[in-house]
């Protein structure tokens, strides 16, 4: 696994540039703005990316708030235990992961709150009303069209998700100084590449959704929503009270 250990090191090594590390949200705000221009000049050509069943955006994107879980989850609590071999700290830092999914469903549950009740049923090439169906479910059962103020749900879910693994992956500074045996180590070094693989996808992902879909006032709702949790959480709440930031070991200096 030494292949692994040396991803692992440059990767640790590219986070703690401090352009990267501190103009990384910037990138979504910057992204969707460019992004959405260049979908409004229509100067971007149809890709595999443009149609929405592509295999990334289907097992992905559509599910990105599950693979986030799935890797994330066992990342802090195995980084969190290699700091401080404490049950009740490590658990205190695992709430992060209550928050994210609360501030998840909350949004995602406003957004569809929102397009219901903003829109109606449009029959596709006509744009005429369609008044007997009330609900975006009926309406698209029907084969129509709901037109609703539809926030980007996948600019605000990307954005916060990229941001979210961005912030809990430097605890891995503490694995790579913890006393851990070799297999927890591994296991650490493997989740800590798939997560940065996994914020590359959503990086792209995201693109893909500022060029090809949505309104840019729906974009730009969405991304600023998912910057907005981002900061309060991890520049506000958490410097002051639980869960509290990821804990990080910086790299001896030497002489």
């Amino acid at each position: 696994m030494a292949t692994v250990d040396v991803i692992v090191d440059k990767l640790l090594t590219l986070w703690r540039i401090p352009a990267v590390r501190d103009y990384f949200p910037a990138i979504f705000a910057l992204i969707s703005i460019v992004g959405s221009g260049l979908k409004e000049l229509d100067v971007v050509p149809q890709t595999y990316f443009s149609n929405s069943r592509n295999v990334v955006n289907m097992y992905f994107v559509k599910v990105s708030w599950g693979w986030t879980l799935m890797l994330l989850t066992p990342f802090i609590l195995l980084s969190n235990f290699s700091f401080k071999r404490n049950v009740s700290y490590v658990f205190s830092r695992a709430l992060s992961l209550v928050v994210a999914t609360a501030t998840w469903y909350i949004f995602t549950e406003i957004f569809f709150h929102i397009e219901e009740m903003s829109g109606s049923c449009i029959e596709t090439g006509t744009n005429l009303k369609k008044e007997e169906f009330t609900s975006k479910a009926t309406c698209r059962h029907a084969g129509f069209h709901w037109d609703g103020f539809d926030i980007s749900g996948h600019s605000f879910i990307l954005t916060y998700s990229a941001l979210f693994i961005k912030e809990e992956m430097v605890s891995m500074t503490c694995v790579k100084t913890s006393s851990f045996s070799a297999l927890p180590k591994m296991v650490a070094n493997l989740l800590y590449v798939a997560l940065n693989l996994i914020v590359i996808i959503w990086v792209w992902m995201f693109a893909c959704t500022s060029v090809y879909f949505h309104d840019f006032i729906h974009k730009l709702i969405g991304t600023g929503l998912g910057l907005l949790s981002w900061y309060v959480t991890y520049r506000l709440w958490y410097k002051h009270f639980l869960p509290g930031l990821p804990p990080i070991k910086e790299p001896k200096q030497h002489a």
